[in-house]
Parts: C-alpha cells; structure tokens; sequence
C-alpha cells in the first residue's frame, strides 16, 4: 500500500500542556450558559475614543472588568473544591486569559497569562497589562516559573505525567497562582459574525466570547440595528447551581450593556 499524501508533524508542547491540563478536568460536571450581550455602545465609545486619541483600546480588557466586577459581587462563581467537604472561596479575582504569538520557528501558540486583582484596578490598566502581554516574544509570555514546570513534567513518562499534572491542579492554591480564580477565552473575536463557543471542562469558571453580528433590537420602544456579543459562560456546578449561575449572567450582561469602566 502506497504511503504518500501526507506528512508528519510533532505534536507541540504547547499542545501537549493544553491536552495534559484538560485530562486533568474531565471529572467536572460542568453546565453552560449562552447569552446575546448588546455590546452596541460600548463598541461604540471604543471606536470614538480611539478616532479621538489615537489610543488602541482592547475589547477584552473591558470584557475582563466587567467580569471581574460581576464575580467580586458573587465571589461563589470562584469557588474551589478543597477535599470532599470544603470550598476554598479566594478574596482577590485574578483573571487568566489566552495570548496567541507566533515562536522563532512561526509557530502560533496560546499563552495564558494571569491579570491579578482585576475587581481592584481600572480598565485602562488591564488595557495597557494586555496590550505589553500581546506585545512580548511569544517565549517571554509565559513566567519562568511555570516554564520550569513544563519541562519538569514533560520529562516524566506519560503514565506519571498525569500523577504530575493532578498534583499542581489539584490545590486550589496553585491553581490561584498558576491560573487564576476565573478565565476568559476570545476564540470567536478572530472572525465575523455570530456563534456561541462551548468549551470543554477546565479548572475555572469560564468565560468564552463568541462572535459579533448585527441584529434588530428594541431602543426606547424602537427597532434599530444593534450589535450583539454572544457569550458563553461555564461554570462547575458541584459548586454553583441553576438560579445563581442564571442571577450571576444577568449580573454580566448588566454590566457590560450599560459600559461599565469605560467612562
């Protein structure tokens, strides 16, 4: 049989971490929220506010406040299973959100990278944070720390690699310092129009922006054409039930419909 066609490839370590840590999380029962956000004027004061300044503004930085501001009010949604009859529930909201950068070899990798003490900082410095972040070589994004840990772990065997990788996720204490208390992830933001993302069980509670498309809605009892954001939020429901995961996403649509920290 002929063996043409095709080709082989390494499968990446940056890869392999992403399919290590979600192995690690398969156990969650994880439950979905999908949500349409009217994202209209806060688009709107970006675009103005870069025309008039010449300043980039980041989309997801906004979206990172708005929903650092919703889990300060609900800090349950950060809660942390610590054994079978505890819940480690962390003061401070930190934030890890995906970076893609290209490596010396033109590679694309994500990154995550850690924005500590959202609920406590303006939007203009989370934008200015993420703005450096995506800026860095794609080498330089992930701290030293946990590049250390890589490659302690992916010189073990694959049989204890798991045993490894449980170990750092399975303290809520490094999982705060490794990954944050919440994360949010843009993979719809790289393309045009509508489409809610849902994501497979991970360590956090998950927010994933979806696309944006244009629809009619109502404006002081008027139909216009408004932009909509579609959101999907995930959360581990051993730990967050039915009604407040619901109160928390009306909470969040609040909050970014009305353009919270952009003004």
């Amino acid at each position: 049989m002929s063996e043409t066609g095709y080709e082989i490839i390494p499968f990446s370590r940056s890869r392999q971490i992403i399919a290590e840590s979600l192995r690690v999380a398969e156990r969650k029962h994880i439950i979905h929220g999908l949500l349409d956000v009217d994202v209209t004027d806060a688009r709107r004061f970006v675009r103005e506010y870069e025309a008039r300044t010449g300043e980039q503004l980041s989309f997801t930085a906004f979206i990172i406040v708005c929903l650092s501001k919703a889990v300060s009010e609900d800090k349950m949604v950060q809660a942390f299973r610590l054994g079978s009859r505890k819940l480690i529930v962390f003061d401070d909201v930190d934030v890890s959100t995906m970076v893609e950068r290209t490596t010396v070899e033109g590679e694309k990798v994500v990154r995550v990278h850690v924005i500590r003490s959202v609920d406590k900082r303006i939007y203009q410095d989370i934008n200015r944070e993420i703005q450096e972040v995506q800026s860095r070589p794609a080498d330089k994004v992930m701290p030293q720390e946990t590049k250390v840990l890589t490659d302690i772990g992916f010189m073990l065997p694959g049989f204890l690699r798991q045993f490894f990788m449980r170990f750092l996720f399975g303290n809520p204490h490094r999982v705060q310092h490794f990954a944050g208390t919440v994360a949010v992830t843009a993979v719809g933001m790289f393309g045009d129009g509508g489409g809610w993302g849902i994501p497979t069980a991970g360590p956090l509670t998950l927010l994933t922006l979806g696309g944006i498309t244009e629809k009619p809605g109502i404006v002081d009892g008027r139909i216009e054409p408004r932009e909509y954001l579609s959101l999907t939020i995930s959360f581990d429901h051993d730990i967050v039930d039915g009604a407040p995961a619901a109160r928390f996403a009306s909470r969040l649509k609040q909050l970014i419909e009305c353009g919270y920290g952009l003004g």
